[in-house]
């Protein structure tokens, strides 16, 4: 797998608006991302108003996706068991998309006892770098009661440290994305700001994928596209050889 920039499709994301348009009404805001991949959650947070202080990433080609896509980025490739937190006190927002296969249905399943769950690793950073807000996610497969006792540790030790936090699974499809995607998603703050956070609500329906990708699909040649844009979806597969990030994305 190579690095690569996504393609040049305004209409196969949601509109985007700048961290400079932002910050005409909210101060800019920091964050410390820690299993950045690729840039995912990443162009979300930028896209939300928030400047990275790092990108914490062990994948050599992610991180080399990141720096292609933004050369301004601090990215850090390293493992995030080495990384030092206490760099970035006072950030805010510790940002996390951990491994997920300890937590999923497609695996075994075995939560605190699977090597790949950095949880641990995450509480360890939050008390390090001691952050306004924390936004950590993770399969839906952490919501059910088989880890009901991890999620009161993992509750217990934010309390312990001063945060209140909740869960909720969000799905990406409630909101204009073309996926069935359900996250888990924890948010924790000091409990002064936490009394004024609210969950999103479904916004929309959203497109299918066909017409979300229509355009970029036509311009790439894939048969029907400009005539059935559901049709062509399914047959066009892959693309080879290396994209970009939309404009601004």
């Amino acid at each position: 797998m190579g690095i690569g920039r996504v393609p040049d499709c305004e209409n196969a994301r949601p509109p985007y608006h700048s961290p400079a348009s932002l910050a005409a009404a909210v101060l800019e805001l920091t964050c410390l991302e820690i299993c950045a991949g690729a840039g995912g959650q990443s162009l979300g947070l930028e896209q939300a108003g928030f400047a990275h202080v790092a990108a914490v990433e062990i994948d050599p080609d992610a991180c080399a996706t990141l720096r292609l896509n933004r050369p301004g980025w601090k990215v850090v490739e390293q493992d995030v068991h080495h990384f030092d937190g206490t760099a970035h006190l006072g950030v805010d927002l510790l940002a996390d998309g951990v491994p997920c296969p300890p937590f999923s249905i497609a695996g075994k399943q075995l939560g605190a006892g699977d090597e790949r769950d950095l949880f641990p690793q995450a509480l360890r950073l939050v008390e390090e770098c001691r952050p306004a807000a924390v936004m950590l996610e993770n399969v839906r497969g952490l919501s059910t009661a088989r880890f009901a006792g991890y999620r009161d540790q993992v509750l217990g030790r934010l309390s312990e440290l001063g945060y209140q936090a909740g869960w909720q699974v969000l799905n990406a499809c409630e909101f204009g994305v073309p996926q069935l995607r359900p996250r888990f998603i924890l948010v924790a703050m000091k409990p002064a700001a936490y009394q004024h956070f609210e969950w999103p609500r479904a916004v929309k329906t959203p497109p299918t994928v066909g017409e979300t990708l229509r355009e970029l699909m036509a311009a790439g040649g894939a048969p029907g596209a400009g005539a059935g844009s559901r049709s062509a979806a399914s047959r066009s597969g892959t693309r080879d050889g290396p994209v970009r990030w939309p404009p601004g994305g």
